[in-house]
């Protein structure tokens, strides 16, 4: 018998059908890529990806239809779905068409309690206005003011923007309208890692702080209660299997549900977040459209931003709703974002852009950058790399080892530092990011070229796996110590002098463990830019790898990775290198925008 070491050509081999069999290979291999089905209409191209073994193989697509193995949507079950020149696993076209359905019920549901949500908004007009009377000072549309509107009148809402438009102070400010309409309002606040809704719990609390002259006391009080969770933790995360403990028969009993990060939900666990939302519950989930998808299959979050030709699309009398919120008629929801058309579309009026930020100017330094790499704009991007003129950009396309000293040399704070909690932010304040986990420009080589360093310096002993000042990333959930993947954490003695494993959690407080409990961390001097969603820090060192044609090297992985500094990013990487990894775009196949453009003709 012949041994198959290829695991989708043994995936294929179970169907006794020469007609089906390359179609299965080639959504196995589709599915371990990151989509969610084969795109017949790209049949061509797909056809080259096959092995040696289907090459005289006819590939006849017209047969496929009549394959009993092969369902249409309406039919009965079987392993694969035909839909709309879409094949799929059963499974995931399963996940799609929940999606697809609970979010429509949803958009649905609101319409028998817009009236009220309109009446509750009106009451309290004036103190909206003064919630964002002092936080908007652009002159153009205030989309966080249009997208708070927007939250609170919708059952389902997507928030999404770049790095710094205000995505969570947005949130806090729908937290802070809510509240004030009913001071009892049950909030759960989630995101797929536990860094990420620690994050966001920081975020939402720093927000309410700054804000202190328009929010009284008594609704501050409710935020302080506000716990991050996350997603399976919400869920209720059931050991050793697939489904969770809240589902479409034990919908989660909360009024409102928010998700941040939400780029990084895969399809299976954005159809079970959706089927756990009760009927009479809000949703809104927040993210970076042009940020990398998640690491399982689909990139659901962007394909829901992008169901549509435009965002911020608005009916003439929700417009003028929205509008008359605004103190300055230069802020309003203008002509252009105003249509009587796609009325029927169910994601219609529900997914807001965030366009202006606060962080980063489009004119200038990391703004101007990522945007030039997220748009492929060459020529801007050689600029950056040839003019070396920009105080929040540095690149060195020639690995230059003083480059890569000059940064690292910022770690030495944090061993100084004696207050682990003190140490910690420092730690956090700068980080290496790498595309790769091998080669030179990996994570293993460069974590290795930090320990070499700091160890020359005689700031640490690396002869012991748990040496003092080690700091860690952890990389699976462990809900029975309270540490999730993503936390960070640094090794030091405590008061006796045994060493243990600090971290910091979402109230601020230090924590220890000790590190015979933890069997699953990586050093983090250096992580990957794919780890590093849902952070960020005042600089970071973006390493690319120096060999080009790298699959996992595109605009949206070198973009995650930019817009992780806040002040400055400093870059490695060949011109060529950098232009190849622009010009890579992430193309994730999957039939959910066409389908909902069927419902809205």
């Amino acid at each position: 018998m012949q041994t198959l070491t290829d695991t989708h050509q043994q995936f294929a081999s179970f169907f006794n059908s020469p007609t089906l069999q390359p179609f299965a290979y080639l959504v196995s291999k589709k599915i371990s890529e990151g989509h969610i089905c084969l795109d017949l209409n790209e049949l061509d191209n797909e056809t080259e990806n096959l092995p040696n073994y289907y090459k005289n193989t006819i590939i006849n697509y017209a047969k496929l239809a009549n394959e009993h193995l092969v369902a249409t949507e309406n039919s009965p079950k079987q392993p694969f779905i035909l839909h709309n020149n879409y094949l799929y696993l059963q499974r995931y076209f399963n996940y799609e068409s929940q999606i697809l359905t609970h979010i429509i019920k949803m958009c649905s549901t609101e319409l028998g309690v817009i009236n009220s949500r309109i009446d509750a908004l009106k009451t309290h007009s004036q103190f909206i206005k003064k919630l964002f009377d002092s936080t908007f000072k652009s002159n153009q549309t205030n989309w966080q003011l249009v997208a708070a509107i927007s939250g609170v009148l919708n059952n389902f809402t997507i928030i999404t923007g770049g790095p710094g438009t205000g995505k969570t102070t947005t949130v806090a400010k729908i937290l802070a309208i809510l509240f004030t309409i009913n001071p009892r309002l049950k909030v759960a606040l989630a995101a797929p890692t536990g860094k990420a809704a620690v994050r966001m719990a920081e975020s939402l609390k720093t927000t309410i702080t700054n804000t202190t002259s328009n929010i009284p006391e008594n609704i501050k009080a409710n935020f302080a209660l506000l716990q991050p969770l996350t997603i399976q933790r919400l869920l209720g995360f059931i050991p050793n299997s697939l489904y969770f403990k809240h589902n479409e028969t034990n919908p989660l009993n909360y009024d409102v549900v928010i998700i941040d990060e939400a780029s990084m939900i895969d399809v299976a666990q954005l159809a079970k977040l959706l089927n756990a939302i009760g009927p009479h519950t809000r949703l809104i989930l927040l993210g970076d459209k042009n940020q990398l998808a998640s690491v399982e299959a689909g990139s659901l979050f962007s394909d829901l931003c992008q169901a549509q030709p435009k965002l911020n699309l608005f009916n003439t009398p929700t417009a003028n709703f929205i509008n008359s919120f605004f103190e300055n008629e230069w802020q309003h929801i203008g002509l252009e974002n105003i249509t009587e058309n796609n009325q029927n579309h169910p994601l219609f009026k529900h997914i807001i852009e965030l366009q202006f930020s606060h962080r980063f100017k489009n004119s200038e330094g990391i703004g101007q950058f990522s945007k030039a790499i997220i748009q492929n704009n060459q020529s801007k991007i050689i600029d950056f790399i040839t003019a070396n003129a920009y105080a929040q950009v540095a690149i060195d396309t020639q690995y230059n080892a003083t480059f890569f000293d000059d940064f690292i040399a910022g770690y030495e704070a944090y061993i100084h530092e004696s207050d682990i909690k003190t140490a910690l932010q420092k730690f956090n304040k700068l980080r290496i990011l790498c595309a790769i986990r091998e080669s030179d420009q990996g994570l293993y080589a460069l974590n290795k070229s930090v320990e070499k360093y700091l160890s020359h310096k005689n700031l640490i002993d690396t002869r012991t796996e748990f040496y003092e000042h080690r700091p860690i990333i952890i990389t699976t959930n462990n809900y029975t110590l309270e540490i999730f993947n993503g936390d960070i954490g640094i090794v030091r003695p405590d008061a006796d002098g045994n060493l243990k494993v600090w971290f910091e959690n979402a109230a601020g407080e230090v924590k220890s463990v000790l590190p015979g409990l933890i069997n699953q961390a990586e050093t983090v001097y250096a992580m990957t830019i794919h780890k590093s969603q849902g952070s960020e820090f005042e600089q970071v060192l973006v390493v690319l790898p120096q060999q080009q044609n790298i699959a996992i090297l595109t605009r949206e992985l070198l973009y995650t990775g930019i817009t992780r500094a806040k002040n400055k990013v400093f870059l490695q990487g060949s011109q060529a290198v950098i232009l190849q990894a622009a010009q890579m775009q992430v193309k994730r196949t999957s039939g959910i925008a066409q389908r909902f453009l069927e419902i809205g003709n």
